[in-house]
């Protein structure tokens, strides 16, 4: 599931930007609905469900601590 989204932590990925946590968020969210677009009635309750992965998956990024080669 979800093949093309990126690992977005070190030593991974060295820089990650709100636009790599969006990204992420919304191919998961498309591939969970089945919706590369929603129609109009589902819109808002796609990008709430958007914004709280992103909030999600930063919250983790933000918190986890790396161990082993390379990590302080």
């Amino acid at each position: 599931m979800c093949r093309s989204i990126k690992t977005l932590r070190p030593p991974f990925t060295d820089e990650v930007g709100d636009a790599d946590v969006r990204a992420a968020a919304l191919q998961f969210v498309r591939k969970v609905s089945g919706f590369r677009e929603p129609a109009a009635h589902n819109r808002e309750a796609f990008d709430e469900a958007v914004a709280a992965v992103a909030a999600a998956t930063q919250d983790l990024l933000d918190r986890l601590v790396v161990k082993g080669a390379g990590a302080p």
